[in-house]
């Protein structure tokens, strides 16, 4: 059995954004992003309170179950951190990963950010790291982050019914989208598209 591991954990630049491999140096831009809008009181997804973010960059950096798990902390170009993304469930084997654990300080939604996040992790993804498919999955009620997946032109696969139990005890219906590698020169396309309309001179223009 391979015991090295498949990703190695890159920088990745962008023009809105830089994503770079997430350390401790990070939490106290993490504090800040996610007070930004209060984002752990979304019973919805799990998001960290600010007194909990060591803990959070911890166990994100030690996976022994997804030793291939690759947390980034998204930063804009002045070097202020908006927030946190993950490669996760990563089955090398079957060159496959997820895309998810997503989440971005209030003032950074509903902007280019996003798109080009999703824009250098696929790149990546498929362009070095031969994937053959990558996933994204939410909860059913997260209206807004199955639209924004949407948008990005992946496709909906099928609902896990009562996938998952919340901390708060509610069951949760997860969505899962996939982006095949088929599909990514013209998603990529797509993707570029979407990051120009969204920008102006570098500014980061509001949806």
């Amino acid at each position: 059995m391979c015991t090295s591991r498949w990703i190695v954990p890159p920088t990745l630049e962008g023009r809105l954004v830089r994503l770079e491999p997430l350390t401790e140096n990070h939490v106290d831009g993490l504090q800040a992003a996610v007070r930004d809008g209060e984002l752990w009181k979304l019973w919805y997804t799990p998001i960290p309170p600010p007194e909990e973010m060591s803990a959070f960059v911890a166990a994100n950096r030690n996976q022994p179950r997804d030793p291939d798990l690759t947390a980034f902390a998204v930063l804009d170009r002045s070097g202020r951190v908006l927030g946190t993304t993950r490669y996760l469930n990563v089955d090398r084997a079957n060159r496959r990963l997820e895309i998810g654990g997503t989440w971005y300080a209030q003032s950074a939604q509903r902007t280019g950010v996003n798109t080009e996040c999703k824009l250098l992790l696929l790149t990546h993804a498929f362009e070095v790291l031969n994937c053959i498919a990558v996933e994204f999955r939410t909860h059913w009620i997260n209206l807004a982050s199955r639209n924004a997946i949407t948008r990005l032109g992946a496709k909906q696969d099928g609902v896990l019914r009562q996938h998952r139990i919340l901390p708060d005890g509610t069951l949760r219906d997860t969505v899962v989208f996939s982006i095949v590698n088929s599909e990514w020169p013209t998603i990529k396309n797509h993707l570029h598209a979407l990051r120009s309309s969204r920008s102006e001179g570098g500014r980061v223009a509001p949806a």
